[in-house]
């Protein structure tokens, strides 16, 4: 395919991605979909190499365009439950033939380690057990990340204190045109019972969390192309790239 044909093709695929976004009716279907799945625990469903991921299958795509296109040294991210997105990551990075990936997480249960540790992708992978707003985790990711192109993976705690927090002290970790991917900021879009035994819900999430801190922060914008081009995502406003 030459340049012209290929600049053509992209073109065109801004254009139909936009309507997308413009599609009221298109939008709502999405938020539906992900709303009924949701009562299905739809994210559950899906594993890679082995381990649970507990991610839509669109964002993890999305992801894989970032990665390749970006090229990190690092991608760290807050939350690993079963491991299996870092294990995507350090997958996608093995591809390339660089860079690694940091987990954080309170509580890395022995047997979610054992797996990750026992993985043929552990060989790109990091974790540092404790609070992700603790100073002397986030310290300890200061010294890794240091002098590298760094993406960032917001998916631990989901409240809007926390992930504010995690924001405030993570952003200045992201590169030049790099992201911020802050996870699960559907909370705040999803009916108002849908997390009963959590401390978030409507009005306290992810993406109250992101609206605050670019408030606070004009070095980040959101990326309305990507969401728009997913539409359905547990990240609505929550892919945020560098920009200054």
């Amino acid at each position: 395919m030459n340049k012209t044909v290929a600049q053509q093709f992209e073109a065109e695929c801004k254009a139909e991605i936009a309507a997308q976004g413009a599609d009221q009716k298109l939008q709502g279907l999405a938020r539906d979909f992900y709303n009924e799945s949701a009562r299905h625990k739809y994210t559950y469903h899906y594993s890679w190499m082995g381990r649970p991921i507990i991610q839509l299958p669109q964002d993890m795509l999305a992801m894989q365009e970032l990665i390749w296109r970006l090229k990190p040294d690092l991608v760290i991210e807050c939350g690993i439950a079963h491991g299996g997105s870092i294990i995507y990551y350090a997958s996608l990075l093995e591809l390339q033939g660089h860079g690694e990936v940091l987990g954080i997480d309170r509580d890395i249960r022995p047997h979610n380690r054992e797996a990750i540790e026992s993985h043929p992708m552990s060989k790109r992978i990091r974790m540092i057990e404790g609070s992700s707003i603790d100073l002397a985790t986030v310290e300890q990711v200061r010294e890794i990340a240091a002098g590298k192109k760094v993406i960032v993976v917001l998916d631990s705690n989901h409240t809007h204190d926390h992930v504010l927090e995690e924001l405030r002290l993570y952003s200045p970790l992201v590169s030049a045109d790099s992201y911020c991917v802050v996870m699960d900021t559907i909370v705040e879009d999803m009916p108002a019972d849908a997390f009963p035994d959590r401390p978030w819900g409507h009005g306290d999430n992810p993406k109250t969390a992101v609206w605050q801190f670019l408030k606070e922060d004009d070095s980040f914008e959101i990326d309305y192309e990507m969401q728009n081009k997913l539409l359905i995502t547990v990240a609505p406003d929550g892919y945020l790239r560098r920009v200054k």
